[in-house]
Parts: C-alpha cells; structure tokens; sequence
C-alpha cells in the first residue's frame, strides 16, 4: 500500500492502492473515474521514482539570477536544522540579527530546494546530520525532538487492517430540545469501512455507551460474520471505570472486546469520531433543524436513521480505505480481507 499525506498525489496513490485491494484495474478505474490508460502511467512512474514521482513538475526552467547568495543559501539551510522549531518569518528574523539578509519568502524558497519546508522534514534532516556527524544537541533541538515525539504518539497513523479491527466511540451533545431536554448522541465509526452508527440519549451514561453496542454495533457485525475486535474512546466517565461496577467495562469484557484509550488531552487521537461528528453537524442536524420542529427523541431518531442509512449506503467516501466508495461498499470488500487474514492464522 503506498501512503502520503500530499493532497496533490492523495487521490493518485489512493487509486493504486484500490486496485491493488481488488485485485482489479478495471473496477478500479471505474469507481475513481479515471482511464486504465491514467492507471499505467501513474504505476509506471510510481515504479521508476516513487510515491513522490505521481507530483507534476513544473517544466518552468527556474531564473538562476533571482536566487540568493550561496553564503546566504547555506547559512539558511545551517540555521534550519539548528532551529528546526522556527517558521520561515522568524527565521529571517534571527538571520538579520547575523547580518544575513534574508526574506520570510526567501527562506522558504530555500527551504523548498533542499527539502525542509516543514518541521517534520528539518527534524528528519537534524536526526540524519545526528547519525552522519554525531553532533550534540541544543536544547532547542532536543525540545523539537521530543514534540515530534508525543505528536507522532498522540496523532500517529490509526492501525486498522481490516472491517470490525478497531472501532471508535465518542459522546457528542446535539443541544437542548424542548419538551425533551438535552441530548446526546452515541456515535461508533469502523475505523476500516468507515461504517457508521448513532443513537440519541437524554443522558451520557455507561449504559448508554454499551447500549449504543448492544442494539446496533454487535448486531451488525454478527450479522456480516465479522468480529469486533477492539474499541478506541477517549477518557469519559462513560466509557472508563472498574469493570466490576461500570456498565460499559462490563460489556466490553463479556464480549471480550479490547477497550484503547485515547492519550490524556489529546482528543485528536480519536479522529475519525471527531471527523464524522463535524460531517453529521452540517449534512443532518443543521439541516434538519432548519426544516422541522421535534417533539420526540423518536421523531428525530427516525430522520437521523434515515439519514444514516444514506450515509453507508449511498454517500462515497474519501477516506484511506475507502478511495471514494461507499463505507458498506468498502466493508463488503474488506470482508475478503479478513477472510485471507482468518485463514492464514488457521
């Protein structure tokens, strides 16, 4: 599979990676929109230069007269990963301070030639610099490091390799109805398939976090002949406790679901919850709520499954797994991946 985080290339490498999934270029094509012909020649550039082949260069012969001093260039590139944390402005900032006479533009420019226009590439500059010259660390380049660190651990690519491997449960409160109070929505999201579920309480409790799995999430999966294997939620006092006296503990452990908390203030760990919280706000209850009056929990639960049921079946996707199908066209195709996988442990 091959993974970027370019936007340019996203839709490029997701079309390689669905066809590799499906063992077929032609159904590939189809569901991305593209031509077979479009297909070979993104793999064949992939297969001569790389993921990073599939960006189109521009054939602009840049003018060598615009470009700064090779001292200037050097003492840029130098200052980069002795300060890997600073952006382009500051850094110009600092250099004038040198006497080296730079623009925020100019800096970045240079930083685009050589490969550093972000932090992630500068640290992974400095860690090249650290195991080619053994050089000792500032502590400005210690405490680059380890930001990189936790954010890597706090925001670090979810693992999922196949429908029902991990799923992700958030709490996210709809508002005040009146005549009914607040509200509460229980969302569950395969992490795979991208697959969603929601019911909507008037209280946050473990018992509705578990009843949100009982009545729909286990069902289903049952139903598919897929096994859930473990959930991510953050720290709520819904979902976290003793198992013997929490409601939503219990049911994970009778059902001998894995339970994966989310990092202590670092609720973007939990992303695809948050992702499809902000999609349901703007495509269903902003919308609903300029149409309609509710009354009931029941009213609104059944215009919310309604729409859900749109969601899965019919609204196309750009997640990674997905590459613009379907969450039940992707799990249904993910099914034979857990097949392959569940005879190779046999």
């Amino acid at each position: 599979m091959l993974h970027t985080n370019n936007p340019i290339i996203k839709h490029k490498a997701g079309l390689l990676n669905l066809a590799e999934e499906l063992g077929n270029v032609s159904k590939a094509c189809k569901v991305m929109g593209v031509s077979r012909d479009t297909f070979y020649r993104y793999r064949e550039l992939v297969e001569d230069g790389g993921i990073d082949a599939l960006i189109n260069r521009s054939r602009r012969t840049p003018n060598l007269k615009n470009r700064v001093d090779d001292h200037i260039e050097q003492a840029v590139i130098d200052y980069a990963i002795e300060f890997p944390a600073y952006g382009q402005t500051r850094t110009s900032n600092e250099l004038r301070k040198q006497g080296v006479f730079v623009s925020g533009s100019g800096v970045r420019s240079i930083w685009l030639r050589h490969g550093l226009e972000n932090l992630k590439k500068r640290l992974v500059a400095l860690e090249a610099k650290m195991e080619r010259d053994g050089i000792i660390l500032t502590e400005a380049q210690v405490a680059a490091l380890e930001k990189k660190a936790q954010d890597d651990e706090a925001c670090g690519e979810i693992e999922t390799h196949h429908p029902g491997y991990l799923g992700s449960q958030d709490t996210f409160y709809v508002g005040n109805l009146k005549g009914v109070g607040r509200i509460y929505q229980q969302t569950f999201v395969d992490t795979y398939s991208k697959v969603a579920f929601a019911k909507l309480y008037t209280t946050k409790t473990p018992i509705t976090s578990a009843d949100l799995l009982n009545d729909r999430v286990l069902p289903f999966f049952e139903a598919q002949a897929l096994p859930m294997l473990r959930i991510l939620t953050d720290r709520g006092t819904e979902y976290c406790g003793k198992v013997e006296q929490h409601d939503y503990q219990l049911y994970l452990a009778i059902n001998d679901i894995d339970h994966t908390k989310t990092k202590a203030r670092h609720p973007q760990t939990n992303g695809i919850c948050e992702r499809f919280h902000k999609t349901i706000l703007n495509e269903f209850y902003q919308v609903t709520f300029r149409k309609k009056l509710y009354s009931t929990l029941e009213e609104l639960q059944k215009d919310l499954d309604e729409w859900l049921a749109l969601y899965n079946n019919e609204r196309t996707h750009q997640g990674k797994m997905c590459c613009g199908r379907t969450p039940m066209a992707t799990l249904i195709d993910g099914k034979r991946v857990w097949a392959e996988k569940n005879l190779a442990q046999i």
